[in-house]
């Protein structure tokens, strides 16, 4: 086996602002989340047992609390699992200066500020749209910035079946795995991610990526999830 072996999760159900787009809020997870984060090292168990992987000692995870604890919990029952590596480049979408405001507190920000125009009715869900707001990012490129992070990340790792767990957020992932080459354009807004279930993709010495284990959620159009 040559390949290298990337498993993402998502982080386990949080505590959320209600109506508000934001996905850097800073809560913890649920009681429901800590019991899905502590499942996942079943699942991700069962993955390596299955295809035999070897786990690497780190594990990568968001910054945002709701990621580290999936992580800390998940990676606490993976003996092999030595340390927690947290950056703020695997977090979710950025909307800048309008973090933690309602969805109807932006559109009247932005509809108060006579150099912008009005907001289109899909900004949330458009992956090309960005918040004309400081610091805010498109969610191609949030994936753009957790696609170059995870390359990174696999380019140091040289053993052969070798896997790493990756803790993030399921819209910047998607985008990831779009920008890796995983999923077509068309696929990101019908797909999610189950929280806490592991999905591997796999790069080759030549750097092609591919999805090889875990399944995808069908995303339900009136979900409400922020990520």
């Amino acid at each position: 086996m040559s390949e290298r072996i990337c498993i993402l999760v998502r982080h386990g159900d949080y505590h959320q602002l209600a109506d508000t787009p934001s996905a850097h809020q800073p809560f913890g997870l649920t009681a429901l989340g800590r019991q899905q984060a502590a499942e996942a090292s079943i699942a991700i168990r069962q993955l390596i047992d299955t295809h035999g992987w070897s786990l690497h000692t780190d594990v990568h995870s968001s910054s945002l609390l709701r990621a580290w604890e999936t992580a800390s919990l998940a990676s606490e029952r993976l003996p092999e699992c030595k340390r927690v590596v947290t950056t703020d480049r695997l977090t979710e979408r950025c909307v800048g200066s309008g973090a933690n405001l309602t969805r109807q507190q932006i559109t009247e920000a932005v509809a108060a500020d006579p150099r912008l125009e009005p907001l289109p009715d899909d900004w949330k869900s458009n992956s090309h749209f960005r918040l004309p707001f400081i610091g805010a990012e498109s969610l191609m490129e949030s994936g753009a910035r957790v696609a170059g992070y995870l390359t990174e990340t696999m380019n140091h790792i040289d053993a052969p079946g070798q896997a790493v767990l990756v803790f993030g957020h399921g819209a910047s992932l998607r985008h990831a795995a779009h920008h890796l080459g995983v999923l077509p354009f068309d696929q990101i807004a019908k797909l999610s991610m189950f929280h806490a279930r592991p999905v591997a993709l796999s790069v080759s010495s030549t750097g092609v990526w591919r999805h090889v284990a875990g399944e995808w959620k069908n995303r339900l159009l009136e979900s409400k999830q922020l990520d």
